[in-house]
């Protein structure tokens, strides 16, 4: 088994590259890149930049930077260029004739990481959507491979027009397999709405971690179980590692505080700085917890240079996908790995933790408590035999710290949110 893995992992050595045209981030993007390489099971070997105020609009790079970077990849051996910008499918082919390498543009990096991580039926739905909107206008004429891979997907190669050539043919059969997976995907987000209502109905807050990705929203998220929920929460625990996008789905648990207080916590996809539209498109629905939030934890990487960078990316994503007007706790992670921080601490609702800090969980189930139960009541309730269906409701939807029988009804100590406080006013003791 373990020679098996070795094999798996062997990692594929690559020239990074891209162009510097004065943009204050280039070189943190540049090094996102090389992040994103390694997620995607790369070896960066060496990179190339080229100083330019515009792109080359043949070869994106200017052409003797072309022939060096073809004679740098064939002394070392590598067959693989990644390039820190979207190409033009014309960039693209002529870049490979040039150098004689495979040529991987940011987007199409960043399909590849996804389409690989991507777990459950909707967000791998999502995923083939946006490659192959991505694929369409990159197929070159003398194509084949998308009547084998596509076929099956409902065009059919018999319907050829008249007249029509392979490379149109491919697009039609691409075109119709998009149409035919954005129908899936309606049934799929309608499912999900449904999932979603269901949990509405509980009555429970929602809180909704959102950040960069490899922020330590999926470790904020393992702790707060391991802290509140001790008995279930290894089977709870969702997956987490130290690379860019190790989580791709959305995960919901309950999480139940000491004082028998609930509330839900959604785990959402992370975010990256120039992240292909039509992957920022998909996020509605892969997003639609944090749409659905009473608050947002937005978890940022304290211990990174880049972390305010990281941040604007954060705000820019979710009001392009619609998620704004949502109160949010700017939460400040891995300040464990920031020299001479104090933590935790707190000052209105920016918090600096670590998530592997369990005073720092405990403080920020504190702070999560403070908004989203600001409204909530704690009260002694008499629900006569006669009403059973009332304490049937309570029992479903809200949070019993205790429960005793007498010979009036059900006595019960619960926190009601405010509508179910006025309510039920005249069973409050």
């Amino acid at each position: 088994m373990a020679e098996i893995i070795n094999l798996q992992t062997e990692k594929e050595r690559v020239l990074i590259g891209g162009l510097n045209r004065k943009a204050p981030d280039f070189d943190y993007t540049m090094n996102e890149l090389k992040e994103l390489a390694k997620a995607d099971n790369m070896e960066v070997v060496d990179q190339v930049v080229q100083n330019l105020d515009r792109m080359d609009a043949a070869t994106y790079f200017g052409s003797g930077k072309v022939q060096e970077i073809a004679e740098l990849a064939n002394g070392l051996d590598i067959q693989t260029f990644v390039i820190n910008d979207e190409l033009s499918p014309s960039q693209i082919a002529n870049l490979e004739k040039e150098t004689k390498l495979r040529i991987v543009d940011r987007t199409e990096l960043i399909l590849e990481i996804f389409a690989d991580r991507a777990q459950t039926k909707e967000a791998k739905t999502q995923v083939e959507i946006a490659r192959l909107q991505y694929e369409l206008p990159r197929i070159h004429p003398s194509a084949n491979s998308l009547d084998q891979q596509h076929s099956g997907g409902g065009g059919g190669l018999r319907n050829r027009g008249a007249g029509e050539t392979q490379s149109e043919l491919d697009r039609r059969v691409i075109r119709k397999r998009i149409s035919d997976l954005k129908q899936n995907l309606k049934a799929l987000e309608k499912s999900a709405a449904t999932q979603r209502e269901r949990r509405q109905q509980s009555g429970l807050p929602k809180v909704a971690l959102v950040g960069y990705t490899n922020a330590g929203k999926s470790t904020t998220m393992n702790q707060l179980l391991a802290r509140f929920d001790q008995l279930d929460a290894e089977k709870k625990q969702v997956f987490e590692k130290d690379m860019l996008f190790a989580t791709l789905d959305t995960s919901v648990r309950t999480i139940q505080l000491p004082n028998k207080q609930q509330f839900l916590l959604s785990d959402t996809v992370g975010f990256v700085s120039h992240l292909p539209h039509n992957l920022v498109a998909s996020f509605k629905s892969t997003l639609a917890e944090a749409a659905d939030a009473d608050l947002l934890i937005q978890v940022v990487d304290y211990s990174d240079p880049n972390y305010r960078e990281m941040m604007t990316t954060t705000t820019q994503t979710l009001n392009e996908i619609g998620i704004n007007n949502i109160p949010m706790i700017v939460a400040f992670n891995k300040a464990d790995l920031r020299p001479d921080t104090n933590y935790p601490e707190g000052d209105g609702d920016d918090f600096i933790y670590s998530a592997k800090d369990p005073a720092s969980i405990d403080a920020l189930a504190k702070l999560i408590t403070k908004h989203i139960f600001a409204g909530y009541h704690t009260v002694n309730l008499m629900i006569p035999f006669s009403e059973s269906r009332i304490l049937a409701e309570l029992e479903a939807h809200t949070s019993i710290i205790e429960k005793d029988y007498t010979e009036l009804g059900t006595q019960i100590k619960v926190v009601l949110d405010p509508i179910r406080y006025n309510k039920y006013q005249k069973f409050i003791q």
